[in-house]
């Protein structure tokens, strides 16, 4: 068995999407994945299935795990032949300690890449609205460490230098001695008008500024009770944050949004939530999947056989959509055995699925989309004797097949998906739930909370209902959230319309019901 890799990467200063495209990579790749605290986590849902992963954080006053002992784990991980990703926050060659972990790989013969990330000496003030270096103010800046090694006060630090100099000083992990950096800077000639400022959290939804001057700045700092992580910035550019700050005025930014939805189906909600400032927390209580083998798809295969007889074919979801061509496919279905049928869809999103295969829908309620609305909508041009094909998932309601059949329609029911209920990334939800760190969650179908119910049951939780009422919770139509009601749960609101777009605006206090 021949060596494995190492690659020494930077997860940038904790948005997850500050990574870089090549660090992304190599978690993808890992057999192993070591990380540290300021790492976010999400970026571990990357990870390729069975790959292993090894937390070795250090808290302020505690190191879980030596230095040197994590050094010697990721040659002992290499010697095994694995490939293997060391994770740090921000970018592993700012104080990063990457150069003694780097030596002993060398010093073993191990192959290894530094991929560097966005260090948060820049990316932090850069979202409190404080850029480091600015034409007006300065052209320069140092980055300090804000401690050393245990029990030395700043023995390498030329208090000097950097108090006469006219650039930005950053300061990393500095918080716990805040007093003492702005004292030192004083003394050694520092005007302590100067402003300066404390960002906790920097690109987290936890992000915290707070704004001062050398001489204040402890003093509100403390008051605050700001703790590590946070970084201390010093300079004339901080008097830019009250114009330039963005990050903490988006409509979402602080609040964490539960999504439940199956994440086939969850980009858009996933892509809006975080375009709103927010950040979306994926549990999908849905899986859903194609029929097994069984009478279940051997009555959806007869369905396709004969589509060149239906006058009409019925989508209520862009998952049927998707579903019906995917089997249509293994099954080497011509679409054109769909010429003679008309198509209605429930709503736009299925009218682009629909699209998005060639196929433009002849009838799309023009609001309320829901089932109710289509099937008024059919019953002025569907006629008596039509035969109506309706591939739908398992747990669909019956309302349209029922209402056309009335109608006296022929209709052909068939279950072209089926929804199943989903654990993935529960343990990590749940936790966030009881600690409060969610403050919203999302229903966009009754199965979603029928589904997210049971499964926080499964994972422990014996009183889901009361666990969810401590946040608020979104519905995405009447449907759905009389489905929440019965539940036992409270909704804060439902969408105006049943639409993701319209979902995410009631969460940010637009348009609701």
């Amino acid at each position: 068995m021949g060596k494995g890799k190492v690659y020494l990467v930077g997860a940038g200063p904790g948005d997850p999407k500050l990574i870089t495209v090549r660090g992304l990579e190599a978690i993808q790749r890992a057999d192993v994945v070591v990380y540290d605290r300021l790492a976010n986590p999400r970026l571990l849902r990357q990870m390729k299935p069975g790959a292993d992963k090894i937390f070795v954080g250090k808290l302020p006053d505690k190191h879980m795990i030596k230095q040197s002992e994590i050094n010697r784990m990721l040659v002992d991980l290499a010697l095994e032949g694995k490939t293997v990703t060391r994770l740090k926050g921000g970018d592993p060659s700012v104080f990063g300690r990457v150069g003694e972990e780097a030596e002993l790989l060398a010093d073993n013969g191990i192959e290894f890449e530094i991929v560097p990330g966005i260090t948060s000496a820049i990316a932090v003030p850069a979202y409190a609205g404080i850029p480091v270096t600015h034409r007006d103010f300065t052209s320069s800046f140092s980055v300090v460490t804000g401690h050393e090694y245990p029990n030395k006060t700043y023995s390498n630090v030329n208090w000097d230098n950097l108090a006469g100099a006219s650039g930005t000083i950053i300061f990393l992990m500095g918080v716990a001695n805040i007093e003492t950096i702005c004292g030192q800077l004083v003394a050694h000639g520092r005007d302590s008008n100067t402003p300066a400022a404390v960002i906790r959290m920097g690109t987290w939804m936890e992000q915290r500024t707070v704004v001062g001057t050398l001489e204040t700045l402890s003093g509100l700092v403390k008051a605050a009770d700001i703790q590590s992580p946070a970084i201390i910035i010093v300079g004339d550019v901080v008097k830019l944050r009250e114009k330039l700050a963005w990050f903490e005025k988006r409509r979402l930014f602080g609040r964490r949004v539960l999504v439940t939805r199956a994440r086939e189906q969850a980009s858009e909600l996933v892509r809006l939530i975080e375009e709103y400032g927010g950040e979306a927390v994926e549990f999908p209580v849905i899986r859903l999947r194609q029929p097994e083998e069984g009478p279940v798809l051997r009555a959806l295969d007869e369905a396709l056989g004969r589509l060149e007889q239906y006058d009409w074919l019925l989508f209520t979801s862009a998952n049927g959509v998707d579903f019906t061509f995917r089997r249509m496919a293994e099954l080497r279905t011509d679409v054109r055995s769909l010429h003679r049928a008309k198509l209605a869809a429930v709503g736009p999103k299925t009218q682009e699925a629909l699209l998005g295969r060639g196929l433009v829908a002849d009838l799309v309620p023009n609001e309320s989309f829901q089932a109710e609305s289509l099937l008024e909508l059919m019953k002025q041009f569907v006629q008596p004797g039509e035969r109506v094909f309706f591939p739908r998932g398992d747990r669909a309601r019956s309302v349209l097949a029922d209402g056309l059949r009335e109608f006296g329609a022929h209709v052909d029911v068939a279950d072209v998906y089926e929804n199943t209920l989903s654990l993935e990334d529960g343990e990590e939800t749940l936790e966030l739930l009881r600690t409060g760190s969610i403050h919203a969650a999302t229903f966009t179908s009754s199965s979603t909370v029928t589904n997210l119910l049971e499964a926080l049951r499964r994972l422990g939780e014996p009183e889901p209902e009361a666990l969810l009422n401590r946040i608020e919770l979104y519905a995405i139509g009447p449907v759905t959230a009389e489905t929440a009601v019965k539940a036992g749960l409270h909704l804060h609101a439902t969408a105006r319309e049943a639409t993701v777009a319209s979902l995410v605006e009631a969460i940010a206090g637009g348009t609701a019901d």
